[in-house]
């Protein structure tokens, strides 16, 4: 059966969507009750994020447009009026960064001892220093790019820090010809050798900066001999990134991903950042050089782009102006076993992280399994690796001694594509397995199964996540994992991994929820379930808690059992395509968004069931990529005590009224909390639950 999909007046497009996440990222920027720097790590954030979404979404916009395409969306625009909605939403949320930085937060630095400095608010032992940097550092890697009519306009790189100089000779050689806006010189700033900002001497108590940018700027003269520099400003250009591979069977995946990687960073402009005093001419040399239109312009004032602010905050040392350090909490069941396959065994065992630590269990869990004599076989799913991942180590280490290992490593994990093939290489060399997942189809569920010889037999250990085998991100972001040695697991965990490692289809599943083939269904299911409860009269309610929900039939599902009385809560941290609250559509939907110093990653789908209650841990979102164009996994709490442990986390964050903000039908926040109650901020309220329930009291290791 074909479910109606809803009127393009009941949903919010995407991107605009997204913004509106972002804006309350921005937020968190300028709320006085956040500690300062992490008011500078906001702002960074807020610029990496709208990095990423140009490169991935504005760029498909524009695909669309130079495709030709005219048709709307599902919510009725057009390529070109989602184009023109979404630089019209940048500009005026770009404004308010910079009114932001420069009028609160740069002011809260200084009078904190803390400051970017222009060149000349430099003391004479801070150029001299800057002088030393730039001769030693920084003159070795400097290639000045002359543009005339023997030297094409070179090629900005993606998201590069560049010095556009205008010059003029002192003397003019006979028979030079001059160009309209003298000689220009192009110059790449090496930021990737040092950080973008430099940190100089300074009196004790002070902690001032200055930006890579402008130290080379002060010395434009020791590479412009002979020449008087009549402008320098700084631009960056943000491209095109996306890969959309169109494969091959007859072609090597990994080859064909380490090409696109390579186009990636020829990719067409979509974005623009100068500063202000960017001369006319030269701003129109650059739209033509780069194509763009009026759409991608984007003047900045101060220095460009805020993104690297985080190499700021990264270092300074300042505990007063950070968030307070804390203690991961300690999971009893793993510390009071001799081993963790002996914990395992005893009971099923939930991970909140960060709240407990992703080190002293995952990957304690995968090195245990690499150095025990008993373990068979590892096999895991491997989304996002960092470069030194002690996940992949450990795997390489059990491949090494002799174990049976497959890695099914996602090569298309996007703007992880290097490190996950760097690693797919160095596990083939060990001797491990290494699988790219099923052709079409990305591979991004979260799970690992550890083969054991015990006296009774095989007994199969399985590990299922709603996060990455990422120790980095583990430290900031709130994901959920379970470790289970329950026979149904480890049967579902075998026939998965068969299916993705060769050509087997399991009949079923007993546990496990997949995409694409069934996770879609069965949430419908579920969602129909709950409207049939209403129907008959009964309590009937859902809890979805995800990092989007985009989908329409998913979206259409959920109107009609509002309309049929089922109250539904969504915890959706980021893109909402949902209207919630509207008379006789959604007035029994209600969405809050969390956002606080960890990232939400984790997804859960909660059905009341009339007492009979189904909770799901997954790896999807409520995203048509989702769940039907990705390999997924959602499985159960089957063991009652740790599915109330979850509801109760739900709960606790749908009361939320510090960080949590109740969405409405415009996407806009109406209020912290979805009603009025007590102060309430749900992270840290975990957080002390957490440390009450292990016993553990005083805080003294950061969790980021």
């Amino acid at each position: 059966m074909t479910r109606s999909l809803p009127k393009p007046e009941h949903l919010l497009n995407r991107e605009l969507s997204w913004l509106a996440f972002n804006e309350r990222v921005l937020d968190e920027a300028e709320d006085p009750t956040v500690p300062l720097l992490e008011r500078v790590k906001f702002l960074s954030i807020v610029s990496n994020n709208w990095d990423e979404f140009f490169m991935v979404r504005v760029a498909g916009v524009w695909r669309q447009l130079d495709a030709g395409i005219t048709v709307p969306g599902p919510e009725g625009l057009t390529p070109r009026q989602v184009l023109e909605a979404v630089s019209k939403r940048v500009h005026e949320l770009a404004h308010r960064q910079h009114e932001i930085f420069h009028r609160i937060i740069a002011p809260a630095l200084e009078a904190d001892g803390i400051a970017i400095l222009h060149p000349d608010e430099l003391d004479e032992r801070q150029r001299a220093f800057a002088g030393r940097h730039f001769h030693e550092t920084l003159l070795p890697l400097i290639t000045p790019l002359a543009v005339d009519t023997g030297h094409p306009f070179p090629r900005l790189g993606n998201r590069a820090l560049v010095l556009v100089t205008e010059l003029e000779a002192e003397e003019v050689l006979e028979g030079t010809e001059r160009l309209p806006f003298s000689d220009l010189s192009i110059i790449h700033v090496p930021t990737s050798v040092a950080p973008r900002f430099l940190k100089l001497p300074s009196d004790r108590g002070f902690h001032e900066f200055i930006p890579q940018e402008d130290v080379v700027r002060m010395h434009l003269d020791h590479l412009y001999s002979g020449y008087v520099v009549k402008s320098c400003a700084t631009v960056r250009v943000t491209r095109d990134g996306d890969l959309p591979l169109e494969e091959d069977p007859s072609e090597d995946l990994m080859k064909t991903i380490e090409e696109s990687l390579r186009t990636r960073r020829r990719g067409m402009a979509v974005r623009l950042q100068y500063e202000v005093g960017l001369s006319q001419s030269l701003l129109d040399l650059l739209i033509s050089e780069l194509e763009l239109s009026p759409e991608d312009l984007y003047p900045t004032e101060g220095f460009t782009a805020f993104s690297d602010l985080m190499q700021v905050y990264n270092q300074l040392d300042l505990p007063q102006l950070k968030e307070p350090v804390l203690r991961p909490v300690p999971v009893l069941q793993i510390e009071e076993a001799a081993s963790i396959f002996e914990a395992i065994s005893r009971h099923d065992i939930l991970l909140q992280h960060p709240y407990q630590s992703f080190d002293d269990s995952v990957v304690r869990f995968v090195r245990e399994a690499a150095d025990d004599p008993k373990v068979l076989a590892i096999k895991m799913m491997l989304y996002r690796l960092s470069p030194a991942s002690p996940v992949a180590a450990a795997l390489e280490r059990a491949a090494e001694r002799g174990k049976q290992v497959a890695a099914i490593v996602e090569l298309r994990a996007r703007f992880d594509e290097e490190a996950n093939i760097a690693w797919a290489r160095r596990l083939e060399r060990a001797g491990v397995h290494v699988v790219y997942g099923l052709p079409g189809y990305k591979t991004h569920g979260k799970a690992c199964l550890v083969v054991r010889q015990e006296g009774t037999g095989i007994r199969r250990y399985c590990h299922l996540s709603t996060g990455n085998y990422n120790e980095r991100t583990s430290r900031l972001y709130c994901d959920l994992g379970l470790l289970t040695a329950r026979r149904e697991f480890g049967d579902d965990l075998s026939n998965l991994f068969n299916l993705l490692t060769g050509y087997t289809r399991p009949p079923k599943f007993h546990q496990i929820l997949l995409a694409p083939n069934h996770l879609r269904k069965a949430l419908m299911q579920r969602v129909e379930r709950e409207r049939n409860h209403a129907r008959e009269g009964k309590p009937a309610r859902m809890i979805l808690k995800a990092n989007a929900i985009v989908d329409p039939e998913m979206i259409q599902a959920l109107y009609e059992a509002s309309q049929d009385g089922v109250k539904v809560d969504l915890i959706i941290r980021g893109t909402c395509c949902l209207r919630p609250g509207i008379p006789g559509l959604s007035e029994n939907i209600r969405v809050l968004s969390i956002l606080d110093r960890f990232l939400e990653h984790a997804r859960v789908y909660h059905f009341a069931n009339n007492g009979q209650s189904e909770t799901f841990l997954a790896s999807a979102d409520l995203m048509q990529r989702n769940l039907d164009h990705r390999v997924e996994v959602a499985f159960p709490l089957v063991d009652p005590v740790l599915e109330a442990e979850i509801v109760d986390m739900l709960e606790l964050q749908l009361h939320d009224t510090v960080k949590g903000r109740s969405i409405g039908a415009t996407g806009e926040v109406l209020r912290r909390g979805l009603a009025d109650g007590p102060e309430l901020r749900s992270q840290t309220r975990l957080y002390e639950l957490g440390l009450a329930a292990s016993g553990v009291g005083a805080v003294t290791r950061r969790l980021e």
